[in-house]
């Protein structure tokens, strides 16, 4: 299991501050290979918001007693006071980002946004950019440099517009553009290690590619060649958790020939080159607590 995370002014418990209009407190990831499961449990809840996104796998939440597995492509609500249930299982492969905010004007930015009031989970698709954002944002955190509370309050916001665009999108969506992404989707899940073309494939469902490329964004949140990178890093990452695979296998396994320039493109994805990332993940110990 890979996990990294970082805290406001290092405070790992939740809290309550309305001294500003929106504050992050914290934010994390989890990827979960190996470890069987990894269970959150708060009956009270916490005195924060949080906003967990799905990027692969799924994940098992109850409310009020009632199981709800949600996939990847999604993003569950708390609210401060809101009982928290749910487990994440090795088996599913998930990969999940969390943020924990507060502040004076929260209801008011939520509202701004559109973000879902009476809904926990809702649909954002899978884009590499909520995983950027998330990554920055954890980044800010841990290094804490001038500005750095600021800029936080952007990344999130710029998350929450992103929300909002794929909720707006889904409104106007016919049931056909929907199908050919998911086709789409699907073929490249299956094809990802290979030379895709992706005006071929355009070509192949009698789509113009400009149009293709727009409609697959508008779901999705983002492009096709975006989306086939991020299924080979995530699937570059699993290798180099679960496997004694040397780089240069990983990179053609994933669908790169070179060695280095996949090495280049991982360490821009993740912040780390493919060799720091397995000493990473393989030389930490995991405590059984959640965030």
């Amino acid at each position: 299991m890979y996990m990294n995370s970082g805290y406001l002014n290092n405070i790992t418990d939740d809290f309550q501050d309305n001294s500003r209009p929106l504050i992050v407190g914290s934010c994390g990831t989890y990827h979960l290979h190996t470890q069987p499961a990894f269970h959150t449990l708060r009956p009270e809840g916490r005195m924060d918001y949080q906003l967990l996104y799905i990027a692969a796998g799924k994940a098992h939440f109850f409310f009020q007693g009632k199981e709800e597995v949600v996939p990847a492509g999604h993003m569950v609500f708390y609210r401060p006071g809101e009982a928290q249930n749910y487990v994440y299982y090795g088996a599913d492969k998930t990969e999940v980002y969390w943020i924990h905010f507060t502040g004076n004007a929260v209801e008011e930015t939520l509202a701004h946004y559109e973000i879902p009031a009476a809904e926990h989970i809702f649909f954002t698709g899978t884009s590499l950019t909520y995983s950027q954002l998330f990554s920055q944002i954890i980044r800010e955190l841990q290094m804490g440099e001038i500005g750095f509370e600021e800029l936080l309050s952007m990344y999130l916001k710029q998350i929450f517009l992103l929300i909002r665009r794929q909720i707006k999108a889904d409104h106007t969506t016919s049931s056909y553009l929907l199908e050919e992404v998911s086709l789409a989707r699907d073929y490249f899940l299956k094809h990802y290690s290979e030379q895709v073309s992706i005006e071929d494939y355009a070509a192949s469902r009698n789509m113009s590619t400009c149009w293709f490329i727009r409609s697959f964004k508008q779901i999705t949140g983002t492009t096709p060649l975006q989306y086939i990178l991020s299924v080979r890093i995530a699937n570059a990452q699993s290798l180099l958790e679960n496997t004694d695979y040397n780089v240069a296998e990983i990179a053609s396994i994933v669908g790169y020939e070179n060695a280095l320039y996949f090495s280049r493109i991982f360490k821009k994805q993740n912040g780390v080159s493919p060799l720091d990332y397995r000493k990473m993940v393989r030389g930490k110990s995991v405590a059984y607590t959640a965030n």
